[in-house]
């Protein structure tokens, strides 16, 4: 049995504005904006490299929900990305050293969703 962890709906007050947060700021690929009909909306993206994408949209999650939290994106230079992400006007936190080899910095999109860049040292990946 197989399963992957492909799409994280995220909840949203407004489609555009996190649109041009993922998109502009972070950096994200645009996979699609597609209106399907009925006044629903479908914006998907993927960070660069992932096989996981976010949507955002109007009739995908209920735009009251409580923001999503913990999200991790796995990066190979930790400063580079908070660097980059800082020069386009993200709000990312200084690195905190976890010991045994783990390193993160923190950021939120505008509706509080949370993110964190996660820096592995010294531990090879697993096999895919």
């Amino acid at each position: 049995m197989e399963m992957r962890l492909e799409l994280v709906p995220l909840p949203t007050t407004d489609v555009d504005r996190s649109k041009a947060f993922y998109l502009d700021q972070v950096g994200f690929i645009l996979d699609h904006d597609v209106e399907p009909g009925n006044g629903m909306r479908v914006v998907q993206m993927t960070p660069p490299g992932s096989a996981c994408s976010v949507v955002v949209g109007v009739g995908i999650s209920d735009p009251t929900a409580a923001p999503v939290h913990g999200l991790h994106l796995v990066v190979d230079d930790l400063e580079t990305v908070q660097g980059a992400l800082r020069g386009k006007g993200v709000d990312v936190s200084d690195i905190s050293d976890m010991g045994g080899g783990v390193r993160y910095a923190y950021f939120s999109d505008p509706d509080g969703n949370s993110w964190a860049l996660q820096q592995i040292f010294g531990s090879p990946r697993l096999p895919e």
